[in-house]
């Protein structure tokens, strides 16, 4: 047993030695300046007030849209409420409506519009940094 162990270890490539000299990582690493201005423009995305704002509108824009679809809500929590785990089943056609309704006032393009329609209320919302 103990020449198979052996016979396998030869065959095993053998691990890769560790060097004294450190190898360069040039092409891995890149330069400082290059790091700070990716940092930035990752920074500048995250920061800024104009997508805050209009994240805010989102939201506002998602709760009217589920107050606009409110009905089919509550139905759903009826019948969610009367089945049980059996909800899945039972009240597939209610939880489309629901699906429909959002997808119908809670769509990109229909966001889209509502922006370009509040264009002053965003622009009031942006706040404006001082150079």
């Amino acid at each position: 047993m103990s020449q198979n162990i052996r016979r396998l270890e030869r065959s095993l490539p053998t691990p890769p030695t560790m060097s004294a000299q450190p190898q360069s990582n040039e092409a891995t690493t890149p330069n400082r300046s290059d790091a700070g201005q990716i940092k930035d423009e990752g920074r500048e995305s995250r920061l800024s007030f104009r997508r805050f704002a209009e994240h805010k509108m989102k939201r506002e824009f998602k709760e009217a849209a589920i107050k606009k679809c409110d009905e089919h809500l509550k139905e759903f929590g009826q019948c969610a409420q009367d089945n049980g785990l059996l909800v899945v089943f039972r009240c597939r056609e209610l939880n489309r409506r629901i699906n429909d309704c959002m997808r119908e006032h809670n769509s990109e393009e229909k966001f889209q519009a509502y922006l370009k329609e509040n264009q002053e209320e965003l622009e009031r919302r942006t706040i404006r940094s001082k150079d």
